[in-house]
Formats: C-alpha cells, sequence, structure tokens
C-alpha cells in the first residue's frame, strides 16, 4: 500500500512543495534565457549586422532599445540556466534573485559612471539599460528578499 503524499498523489508531483522564492527564480531565469536567445535573432535585435562579440562598439539593440553584444547575450543565457539550475532549493534559489540583484545594482551604477566611449566600457550600454539594470537591481533584491523572509521549506532538490 501507498504510503501518503506518493503514487501521483498531488504532494508527489515534481512542482509540489516548491517555495515562492523558487518559482520567481524559475521565472527570473526563464526570461533571461528568452533574451539571450532573442539577442541572437535578426529583426527582433535591430542593426544585427554591426554586433561585436564584446566591447562598447556594438550598436546592435534588442528590441530597438537595448544595446547588446554576442558576449552579452552569452552572458544572459547563462544567468537564465544558473538562475533555472539553482530554483531547485530554496536557499539557492534566494541567492540567485539577491546575488543576480547585486550584480545588476553594480552595472547601473556602472552605466552611470564609465565613459561610454573609453577602452574601460567593455559592456555596451545606454540609457535605457541603466533604467532597464535598476529595475532588475529592484525587482530581483525585492524577490529574493520578500519572498526569502519566509521560514525556508526543508530543502529537498526539486527536478
Amino acid at each position: 500500500m501507498a504510503t501518503p503524499g506518493t503514487q501521483g498523489s498531488p504532494a508527489a508531483a515534481p512542482t509540489s512543495g516548491r517555495s515562492a522564492v523558487q518559482w520567481a527564480a524559475i521565472a527570473v531565469g526563464a526570461v533571461f534565457l528568452l533574451v539571450g536567445i532573442l539577442g541572437f535573432i535578426p529583426g527582433v535585435t535591430t542593426d544585427y549586422d554591426t554586433m561585436t562579440f564584446a566591447g562598447h562598439h556594438s550598436e546592435a539593440k534588442l528590441l530597438g532599445l537595448f544595446n547588446v553584444s554576442g558576449l552579452h547575450n552569452a552572458v544572459h543565457l547563462l544567468f537564465g540556466v544558473v538562475g533555472l539550475a539553482l530554483s531547485g532549493t530554496f536557499r539557492a534559489a534566494r541567492w540567485y534573485l539577491v546575488g543576480g540583484g547585486i550584480v545588476y545594482a553594480v552595472l547601473f551604477v556602472y552605466g552611470l559612471v564609465i565613459d561610454h566611449d573609453s577602452s574601460a566600457s567593455f559592456v555596451p550600454v545606454n540609457t535605457a539599460d541603466n533604467w532597464l539594470h535598476l529595475g532588475l537591481a529592484v525587482g530581483m533584491l525585492a524577490l529574493g528578499i520578500v519572498l526569502g523572509r519566509v521560514d525556508a521549506p526543508r530543502d529537498v532538490r526539486h527536478t
């Protein structure tokens, strides 16, 4: 005889027991994956033929707004994969969101203080990118802190 919570009951479903912070990490990771993919699609990314691998000289713009480069897109893809991977436990999901929020806060400050035409500018950013980085910083920190304030459930990896 099966014990309660097994054999196809809702409690045995793979998504059962995920916390809100884990779902937030999944959602954020999925969005980063999507953005990383879209950055490599001509048409969705305007001036695609001007995209450089790295550096500030790329004039390619995702959705015609946000400067991107090949490396920039690859980092978005990596950030998405990391978010999905770290969504498996409460603590890892919380730290993904908080850590990502800190990274984007640093990128926001970088975008404000860097001379966009200098060799120190290794990330293509514009004003739209700066505002997006601020929004991501605030959003990810808020998700990680607010949703991470609840007592962590027993940290069981869900795959």
